[in-house]
């Protein structure tokens, strides 16, 4: 009773040795969280992601939050369709200036980026357009414009947009 279990035992460890072991690919979001880069002064939570496959629609994030006492920093990027959708304000050229903030298209190394800040919430986010389907992220809260812009602009977004770009 005992022996053909034994013998079947033996053969499927056997077998599981000798199979080639199948390594798994590395998700597609991992080759973004080296650029989600440390900030100085802010304590970075852990990098993270998720990348998706479906028949004909991919998408791929990667993000990582900060903290530096009651001010919140969020990085993060998007690569797929969905991306391009989110960048239709840029392509429009949107500009809006009220009492309690403002929306601003322009320019920055190169790039084109849609600037937007609540002045009564101390608030805001850079979106910075990388290509076609990529998209870098970077919203704030309890700091000044030009702090969160000095910060945003530690992140290095010609090598983010050269990794959106791999396949």
């Amino acid at each position: 009773m005992y022996k053909p279990r034994y013998l079947i035992v033996c053969l499927l460890l056997t077998i599981s040795t000798l199979w080639p072991q199948v390594s798994r690919a590395d998700q597609a979001f991992q080759r973004f969280l080296p650029l989600l880069v440390d900030l100085d002064g802010w304590q970075g939570k852990k990098p993270d992601g998720m990348s998706m496959e479906m028949s004909n629609v991919s998408m791929t994030t990667a993000n990582r939050d900060y903290q530096k006492g009651p001010a919140q920093v969020h990085a993060a990027l998007m690569i797929g369709q969905s991306a391009a959708g989110a960048l239709a304000p840029l392509q429009s050229g949107m500009n809006v200036q009220t009492t309690e903030g403002h929306m601003v298209t322009s320019t920055m190394h190169g790039m084109p980026v849609l600037k937007s800040f609540n002045t009564k919430d101390k608030s805001g986010s850079l979106m910075v357009g990388l290509g076609k389907e990529a998209l870098f992220t970077f919203s704030y809260n309890g700091i000044t414009e030009d702090e969160a812009m000095a910060l945003a602009e530690k992140f290095d977004w010609k090598a983010i947009q050269a990794a959106s770009q791999l396949k």
